[in-house]
């Protein structure tokens, strides 16, 4: 494959911590809205908790025999005491209000660090819910009036790396749409990676004039202000639209695996002129990956 689209710079990526959770149901239609729903507002980068659908197991492949989804919940910050809260609302809102769901730990990594779903999930039993040992897992049993929400007493919490991004560079609406779909298909595909913000619109920057509300648009990238700021836009001559996919993964293999497949995905689509990444001289990231050494 020939990437000669692909543009000769880096994107920054910085270390997090995650939840590895699988969510089962009694069929696919509510797994997947039970995923997607519970993972729907990527919110680290305002302090709370960013989330992503890895992939869809068959029922051969879960603890209780059901359809399930492999889901990836991220810590923004380092308040662990703040992000269990914050997660909570997503399991007890999201996922326990559905119909006949269970929610295991999944994660396949050695970690010190818990978070016990008791005090968080497992009171919405009011004082009633109690330990069962199913599943060869310990798990909350939760009395609710469609009987009955169960979940895992612990989830690890493991360390991961966030942030990982690439532009693509588009001449129509179409293309967004396309690549944007193709891409986020081949991410599915590998194991440990998520796509917290699916296709995004809205690239920021670690500045703005509004801190109150946390990042804002990052307007030299921005093809509707091309013409207000002149030699200062950035946007290449063509390119009327510059969505972004972001990338967060159980660990750097994982995420440039992600990366290269998604970009892979990307390349031959019709109307996409070009791929980039966004990057902030260090200001977002520790971590920086050129594009190219991942290809």
């Amino acid at each position: 494959m020939s990437y000669e689209k692909v543009e000769d710079t880096f994107f920054e990526a910085f270390e997090g911590k995650y939840v590895r959770a699988l969510i089962t149901g009694p069929n696919e239609k509510i797994v997947r809205r039970a995923a997607f729903d519970s993972t729907s507002t990527p919110s680290a980068v305002i302090g709370r908790v960013e989330g992503g659908v890895e992939g869809f197991l068959s029922g051969d492949e879960t603890p209780d025999g059901r359809p399930g989804a492999v889901v990836q919940y991220w810590l923004g910050g380092d308040d662990v005491k703040k992000f269990a809260f914050e997660l909570s609302y997503r399991l007890r809102q999201d996922i326990l209000v559905k119909p006949f769901t269970r929610i295991f730990d999944y994660s396949d990594k050695e970690s010190d660090e818990y978070i016990e779903m008791m005090d968080i999930v497992g009171h919405c039993g009011d004082g009633y819910e109690w330990i069962v040992e199913e599943y060869g897992r310990k798990m909350i049993n939760v009395p609710i009036a469609v009987p009955d929400f169960q979940i895992e007493e612990k989830f690890k919490l493991n360390d991961g790396i966030m942030g990982g991004n690439f532009w693509y560079l588009c001449s129509t609406p179409e293309a967004v749409l396309e690549a944007g779909e193709k891409a986020l298909k081949a991410i599915e595909n590998v194991e440990g990676a998520i796509a917290p913000f699916d296709i995004c619109s809205a690239a920021s920057k670690p500045e703005t004039n509004y801190p109150e509300i946390g990042p804002t648009t990052n307007h030299v990238y921005c093809p509707s202000l091309k013409d207000k700021l002149g030699d200062e836009s950035k946007v290449a001559e063509g390119v009327n639209y510059i969505p972004e996919i972001v990338f967060n993964a159980v660990d750097e293999d994982s995420m440039n695996a992600a990366m290269k497949a998604a970009i892979d995905a990307t390349l031959d689509v019709d109307g996409v002129i070009g791929i980039s990444a966004g990057n902030y001289d260090g200001k977002l990231g520790d971590k920086k990956v050129n594009l190219l050494d991942i290809l």
